[in-house]
């Protein structure tokens, strides 16, 4: 969450030479944000308990996938509409920081609910 934080106020407080390549990038930033602390709210407050006809596993495990694949593309756009201003770079590196963070979560919340899967027959 926070190297998508930084990456979004990098590129917030820094001069645009493309406005549609880093409007999309502040969008996809802000949206995986948000989506990511419906989640934790979900898991904090063990909404999941009650929500039984949602497979949460599968919803977070969607969410991060799509939610990586439109970071990872959000991310080259931006680096490739740099023009080596600072903001706009360091924005750029903390997406694609965020990008292998996210890739990790997936791979490690796949691997949870193999092994809980797994273990619970």
């Amino acid at each position: 969450q926070i190297s998508l934080l930084v990456g979004f106020i990098s590129v917030n407080n820094s001069q645009w030479t493309n406005y549609s390549a880093y409007s999309y990038f502040q969008i996809v930033t802000m949206c995986d944000l948000v989506m990511i602390l419906f989640f934790y709210i979900i898991h904090i407050f063990r909404i999941y308990r009650k929500l039984t006809c949602v497979s949460w596993p599968l919803a977070e495990f969607l969410h991060y996938l799509i939610g990586t694949i439109l970071l990872l593309i959000a991310s080259i756009v931006a680096a490739s509409k740099s023009y080596n201003l600072t903001g706009l770079v360091a924005g750029a590196t903390f997406g694609f920081l965020a990008t292998i963070l996210c890739v990790l979560s997936i791979w490690s919340s796949y691997k949870v609910s193999c092994i809980t899967q797994s273990t619970s027959k």
